[in-house]
């Protein structure tokens, strides 16, 4: 079958990447042969003489080019009137002309055949609607071709592999492996400043400006590719495109480490990042959930920033949150300790062994504890004893090493013993030499041995916080969840929710009544107590009388949002007289505070004994990340307490139980001071299935589930409202979740030419046992042709390589799975897999087809084909391609079959097939 796997989690010997011969998308834009500076002038002082300067005088070995229609010459190079009298077309044009002028000159631009385009002009929408509207003119000239942006407003950007400095800042600095992309040109000036003296290198600056056209998600995927770069480093004010940001952080990340300092985190900040950009920057605690999700690490210092691209460059990442400290000072260990506690990390527990075996050698007044605390006398053979046994101990996840110099400390010689230490158990080691130039020697040995070093032991304790941060993020992306229950909603289930949301809407009404709110969250399994309309007074007495009292009562109202508010919440109501009198107060209360014309009756319930927790389930739209789910404490005091975790949806099990995590009521449901723990897993599902109802109904702009009670026995929602979107907007104009949910509209059953039905689906993250399976299946002979080359077993289901095919990102790629169920005893296998992955330059997609070898030759290659095809169509690619072996013939018939043109590669060993769609 197909030989080409792109994108398929880990690199694969031999594989192919499409020809780039020709310069395009950023490439041209970071690595131009030919820049043309627009606006360039002799004038002292200006950009337009600074930034021709600095490409004329580093050590950028591409052709330069001076626009500009009113000089014949600037500093010695012949100046061209438009960028159209160029004779050849550029890789980059630099535009530093007045704002006014800008959109004119990309037109030009895009007509001369430029590749890319620079904008440092300043005077777009940060000055409001007039900018606003100039940098709608500039997207219609973008429009017309294929040319890419960066800016406006901004610095500039440099390449210091090639000399590249396209910026009005002075120095380029030196070559690194850390690309550090900025939405501030002035922080960037500020960086470049302090990296000259502080000799540090950079594989890329880029200073992104309000992003018109190139994004965060652009540049992400860019400099996931680079080879020069090897961690990513980003000030951001704004997101912008949310779902391109997320889907790009979500598959870099796991080969280079993503590190963001995000202003804004205050309400008085976050007006300043608006007005600085002119974005919105959206709720911070929903910007750290975004960040969890997609693998990103989060830090909130300049500094830290740095320090975490070091640490993660040199150091295995922590597999757990518990840190041992090695000191030879109390007072630098307590410092540590707080900082760890502080920023969510734990002190190791010393084993047992671990104390014995220090017993043996350390003084009798040592600390018998973590932090180890080996006293002020301890020289290098003291320091190597006790680093060897707690290196060892099994409760470690990471070392930290703190040195004080005293008397008779040789901090050179100390460092010489734990150099040995920096990669040999797969634990990160960390190390604080404290002071100054009595310790500079021993520091550099450290450095030049990979184990990173810092002046005081509370920023490496933070450090060490932010590596396990950083794992545990990741983590989250990438593990395996358990398979979704069988009660699953269904397409009928979703259209009877559908029709609910629609009969409301269609009374122009935007608030369920808690009977309909409630109808819809038991469409989804979300299980509810029993709630009854009673339009009077006797039908409210003779409802409580068929439930059994005690029981609730609560004002039905189509507008009325919280019932407490207006004294419509009558609870433990024992006897029909008390129905009654309740009945009653409500209405009255209800006509004081609201208007009569606002009662339609009460709802009746059986009042449920709170003998669990009181817990809250919701969901609201971010204006950047659409709908997120809300989970934490419930009940009256809900915004008081505010213990609660945010996440985008969709969720599935292993995601709906790290956002429990993240609450301090988590602890309590697994069970604490001897009450039994709630039944987590039916919690997980439950959480599961309510994003699935956010995701599945997009006229729903809030739900709160307030309280739902959860005890070892039952989960139960006592009460729900539900808010619709404005009847004004259209399907297109609602909030679109910032993670492409399952594409359900590519789940569809097809019959094999043997007569069998299988299911064709998209593949979900649960799939990846069945992918096990269903590589065990596979022959030599097909592993081959699909690879290019011999590729083991182990090698193809590792577990990290399949989470990452089964875990895709619908909007970057697409996998479909033949699915067989065995009628006698339901088990589940996968026959066949269809592939289609975006190239993350141009619009076009590689496609995939491997079948196991007892299914070949029943339609199944040639059906997922057509199929993934049909998938490239919807999604407006322009072309799809695919490569094979030359003997694969099998799958080169089914390519024409399909319409593809098929040629011969330069090699002759392989060849490839376009569709143009």
């Amino acid at each position: 079958m197909s030989s080409i796997e792109a994108g398929l989690g880990q690199q694969t010997p031999n594989l192919k990447k499409p020809a780039a011969s020709a310069k395009f998308g950023l490439d041209a834009m970071f690595i131009p042969n030919s820049v043309a500076v627009i606006g360039a002038t002799a004038r002292l002082g200006t950009v337009g003489r600074t930034v021709l300067e600095n490409l004329l005088h580093a050590r950028f070995q591409g052709t330069v080019y001076a626009v500009n229609p009113k000089h014949e010459e600037v500093l010695g190079l012949k100046t061209y009137r438009s960028i159209r009298d160029i004779p050849q077309s550029v890789d980059l044009a630099v535009v530093v002309t007045p704002a006014a002028t800008v959109p004119q000159l990309i037109g030009e631009c895009v007509e001369s055949g430029a590749k890319s385009a620079l904008v440092i002009s300043a005077g777009f929408k940060e000055r409001g609607p007039g900018g606003v509207a100039l940098e709608q003119q500039i997207q219609e000239q973008l429009r017309r071709g294929s040319m890419r942006l960066l800016g406006p407003n901004c610095l500039g950007l440099m390449n210091p592999t090639i000399g590249l400095n396209a910026t009005f800042a002075k120095d380029v600095p030196g070559v690194g492996n850390v690309a550090f992309l900025s939405q501030s040109g002035a922080l960037l000036t500020a960086i470049l400043d302090w990296s000259q003296r502080e000799e540090v290198g950079f594989s890329a600056i880029v200073s992104t400006g309000s992003m018109l056209d190139v994004s965060w998600g652009d540049l992400i995927y860019y400099f996931g590719d680079d080879p020069h770069t090897k961690s990513i480093l980003v000030y951001m004010e704004s997101v912008g495109d949310a779902r391109s940001f997320l889907s790009a952080a979500r598959e870099v990340a796991l080969t280079k480490p993503i590190i963001v300092i995000k202003a804004g985190c205050s309400e008085a900040a976050s007006r300043a990042a608006a007005s600085h950009t002119g974005a919105l920057t959206g709720s911070d605690e929903v910007l750290e959930a975004a960040f969890r999700r997609s693998g990103v690490l989060r830090v909130h210092s300049i500094a830290d920033l740095f320090y975490m691209a070091e640490v993660l460059g040199r150091q295995p990442r922590p597999k757990g949150p518990r840190l041992t400290i090695l000191t030879n000072a109390g007072g630098p260990g307590v410092l540590a300790t707080d900082s760890l506690v502080a920023n969510g990390g734990e002190l190791a527990h010393l084993s047992p062994e671990s104390i014995s075996r220090l017993n043996e050698f350390l003084p009798a007044h040592w600390s018998h504890n973590n932090p180890i605390d080996i006293l002020g006398d301890a020289d290098s053979e003291r320091y190597a004893r006790a680093l060897e046994i707690a290196s060892r101990d099994p409760n470690s996840d990471g070392l930290l090493v703190i040195l004080a110099p005293q008397g008779i400390t040789d901090p050179s010689q100390i460092a010489e013993r734990l150099k040995p230490y920096a990669k040999e158990y797969g634990k990160p080691v960390i190390a604080s030499w404290m002071g100054g130039n009595s310790v500079a020697a021993g520091e550099a040995a450290l450095n030049t041995a990979g184990i990173p070093t810092f002046s005081y032991p509370d920023t490496a304790a933070r450090a060490f916080t932010y590596m396990w941060r950083y794992t545990y993020n990741l983590r989250g992306l990438y593990e395996t969840p358990t398979v979704a229950q069988p009660s699953e909603p269904g397409s009928k289930c979703r259209t009877e929710a559908e029709q609910i949301i629609q009969d409301a809407r269609s009374h122009g009404r935007i608030l369920l009544t808690e009977v309909e709110s409630k109808q819809i969250l038991s469409l989804y399994g979300i299980p509810t107590v029993e709630t009854r309309i009673a339009a009077s007074e006797d039908k409210a007495v003779r409802v409580a009388s068929e439930f059994g009292f005690p029981v609730v009562l609560k004002v039905l109202s189509e507008t009325i949002t919280h019932k407490t508010d207006v004294g419509g919440v009558k609870l433990n109501l024992q006897d029909e007289a008390a129905v009654r009198s309740a009945y009653r107060a409500i209405k009255s209360s209800l006509a004081e505070k609201a208007g009569s014309d606002q009662f339609s009756g009460v709802t009746v319930q059986p009042m449920v004994k709170l003998d669990g927790y009181e817990l809250i389930l919701g969901s609201s739209v971010d204006p950047q990340f659409g709908p997120v789910v809300l989970f934490g404490s419930g009940g009256q005091l809900v915004e008081v307490y505010r213990d609660r975790a945010l996440a985008l949806p969709p969720l599935n099990t292993t995601l709906a139980q790290r956002m429990m995590e993240q609450t301090r009521i988590f602890a309590a449901l697994k069970g604490v001071r001897g009450r039994k723990p709630v039944n987590m897993t039916a919690l997980e599902q439950l959480l599961v299935r309510f994003s699935q109802l956010v995701i599945e109904q997009p006229w729903i702009a809030e739900i709160d589930i307030n309280s739902l009670l959860a005890s070892p026995e039952r989960l139960l929602a006592l009460d729900a409202r539900i808010v619709l979107h404005d009847p004004a907007l259209t399907l297109d104009e609602l909030p679109k979740p910032a993670i492409r949910p399952y594409p359900l509209k590519y789940v569809a059953p097809w019959t094999m030419k043997d007569g069998s039905e299988v299911t064709i689906r998209p593949i979900r993250p649960e799939d990846e046992p069945l992918m096990v399976k269903f590589h065990e299946t596979l022959s030599d002979r097909s592993v081959y042709l699909r690879y290019f080359c011999s590729l083991s077993l182990s090698r193809r289901v590792q577990h990290e390589r399949l989470l990452r095919i089964c875990f895709g990102d619908y909007d970057r790629e697409m996998a479909l799975v033949a699915e067989l169920t065995d009628p006698g005893t339901g088990e589940r296998r996968i026959l066949a897999v269809g592939r289609m992955n975006r190239l993350h330059a141009g619009n076009e997609a590689e496609v995939a087809v491997l079948v196991s070898d007892q299914y070949q030759k029943l339609g199944l290659g040639n059906e997922l084909l057509r199929r993934v095809v049909q998938i490239a169509r919807d999604e407006k690619l322009s072309r799809v391609s695919a490569e094979m072996l030359t003997d694969n013939v099998a799958m080169q018939a089914i390519t024409k079959h399909l319409g593809f043109r098929v040629r011969a590669s330069d090699d002759l060993t392989s060849v490839r097939a376009f569709l143009d769609l």
